[in-house]
Formats: structure tokens, C-alpha cells, sequence
């Protein structure tokens, strides 16, 4: 397993990993596998989705922000309920295949570290299954 450390700018911010992922890849000689890419944070999370139109990241904010607003009648003390439900739509893993020594994604897709309580230093896990 691998844990890498990563930084957000910005309070929401969608972040590309292919880089850390390829360099895991790289670096354990993985040819034809499968890998688990977990997010051990309750305010964060990991998705896949466009990688061409930086657009679609700032509807996802934008959409994300509609459905659950930062500022409610939330009862959490610490005032961040919006990045934990964000985080758990989101979900806190993801399986990915890598077929000769490559991830195995669709034209536009890349994968995202989703950061919704930034800016923060945070750890991505990566394991080979």
C-alpha cells in the first residue's frame, strides 16, 4: 500500500490523480490488476468523471453547492456539514483495472480527489488488490 500526501487549494476543489496513480503503477511494476484508491477523510472523496472540459468540474461544484448549500440549519458543531454530505455522495473509494501497466479509463475520464473542507493537506491510499 502507498499513501500519498495531497494538498487543496481552495475550499471545493476537484483534483486530477492520474499522476499518483501512474507513478504507483510505475513504481510496483503493476502490469494487469486491479487497484483500490481509498480516502480516509469524512470530508473528502474520489470520483471519475470529465477530463476535457475544465467546465464540468465547476458545474459539479456548482450542482454540489445547490443540492447541499454550505450554510444551513445544520446541527453540526463545527460548521462543516455540507463537506460530509458532499463527501459521502461522493463516496470514499474507488476500484480501478490496469491492464498493461496502464489505467484502464475512458477517453475523457480521469480520476478526481474531491476536496469540499479545503484548503487542507490530505492522504490518498492506494493498494494493489
Amino acid at each position: 500500500m502507498k499513501s500519498i500526501s495531497i494538498s487543496s487549494k481552495i475550499h471545493t476543489e476537484f483534483i486530477n490523480i492520474d499522476d499518483y496513480i501512474n507513478d504507483f503503477i510505475n513504481e510496483s511494476e503493476i502490469i494487469d490488476s486491479v487497484l483500490t484508491i481509498f480516502i480516509p477523510h469524512t470530508t473528502a472523496g474520489i470520483t471519475i468523471n470529465e477530463n476535457a472540459d475544465p467546465d464540468v468540474k465547476s458545474d459539479m461544484k456548482l450542482i454540489l453547492d445547490r443540492m447541499v448549500p454550505w450554510k444551513g440549519n445544520y446541527d453540526h458543531f463545527e460548521g462543516n456539514s455540507a463537506a460530509h454530505v458532499k463527501a459521502s455522495m461522493m463516496g470514499n473509494s474507488l476500484q480501478i483495472i490496469i491492464q498493461n501497466s496502464k489505467i484502464k479509463l475512458g477517453t475523457w475520464q480521469s480520476i478526481y480527489f474531491c476536496e469540499f473542507d479545503g484548503p487542507r493537506v490530505r492522504t490518498i491510499w492506494i493498494k494493489e488488490n
